[in-house]
């Protein structure tokens, strides 16, 4: 018989690629997960690992025992689901991944609803940029998470993840509130924004690349002369009328702006979803933290 366990720490390896960052992600030392895999190719008889360099590779043989973890996993969170719905009261532990604008728009008001409704429901909370957050969703380091998607950048699907749509907020071109200077009291549109000096997301980041193709599309390339993943750092620099930048309204919740917004041709929104594995959709926790999370999401952005 084939211990689930030892079959979990393969499927592990597969998805992270070393025996310490397995260790590290399941709190295990390496010699021990070392020690549980070498079992499992005595229970499979066959070679599971291969040595390539520092590395370790999967057989063929691995990667079916790989393939039907998965499906072993979920059925045992479907089964987890079932036993969940047959008792009266919501209890347990989710896991919630969230970006940072969701962290401080969304959460506050949901997790008092959570606890008020929901009194032996504990949430753990990590905030985490949407595209680690959706891969450690799938990898079962996450139960559930909120995303982004902005336009024409489509956030990464992952077998087995069900995504369901949150909310949609606009994009605005936020400029300094009047007074700040000549050069930033005279702008009414995109391309008036072409001169002067630009707060965005580092390289890499969705909105980052939104941003400059919205520039670009505007006929200019944005002097981005200030760097921050940190949204709430873009509007005290726009604010102080250091900067301009292409905000979405979430991060004006619970707030008067101080900056001037302008609405942008074709009025772009980007999109706020929740993800989780399909297998554990139906289990009441992640029902009642989905609804929630839906009710705060209206009643904020209506």
């Amino acid at each position: 018989m084939l211990e689930i366990r030892r079959l979990r720490l393969l499927r592990e390896l597969s998805i992270r690629g070393t025996l310490a960052e397995v260790a590290d992600a399941l709190a295990y030392s390496p010699s021990s997960v070392s020690q549980q895999l070498a079992l499992l190719e005595k229970e499979v008889g066959a070679e599971l690992l291969r040595k390539s360099g520092r590395r370790v590779v999967l057989t063929p043989q691995a990667l079916v025992l790989v393939e039907h973890t998965s499906g072993l996993l979920d059925a045992l969170e479907r089964t987890e689901a079932a036993l969940a719905a047959s008792q009266s009261e919501v209890s347990g532990t989710v896991r919630l991944a969230v970006f940072q604008t969701a962290a401080l728009a969304l959460m506050p008001v949901a997790l008092r609803t959570l606890r008020e409704r929901h009194p032996a429901l504990r949430v753990e909370m990590v905030q985490h940029e949407p595209e680690t957050a959706l891969h450690e969703t799938w990898a079962r380091d996450f139960d559930v998470v909120v995303a982004e998607q902005y336009p024409n950048h489509a956030a990464p699907h992952y077998p087995g993840l069900d995504r369901e749509h949150l909310t949609r907020d606009a994009i605005r071109l936020a400029i300094p509130p009047s007074g700040a200077g000549s050069a930033f009291d005279g702008v009414a549109r995109l391309p008036d924004a072409a001169p002067l000096p630009w707060v965005m997301e580092p390289h890499g980041a969705a909105s980052r690349h939104w941003a400059e193709q919205a520039c670009r599309s505007a006929g200019f390339e944005p002097d981005v002369r200030y760097e921050t993943a940190d949204l709430q750092a873009h509007v005290r620099l726009v604010e102080s009328g250091n900067a301009v930048a292409l905000l979405p309204d979430l991060v004006w919740v619970d707030r008067t702006p101080a900056a001037r917004l302008l609405d942008l041709e074709g009025a772009p929104h980007r999109t706020l979803f929740t993800s989780m594995r399909a297998s554990s959709a139906g289990h009441p926790v992640m029902q009642a933290v989905r609804r929630v999370l839906e009710e705060t999401a209206r009643s904020l952005l209506p």
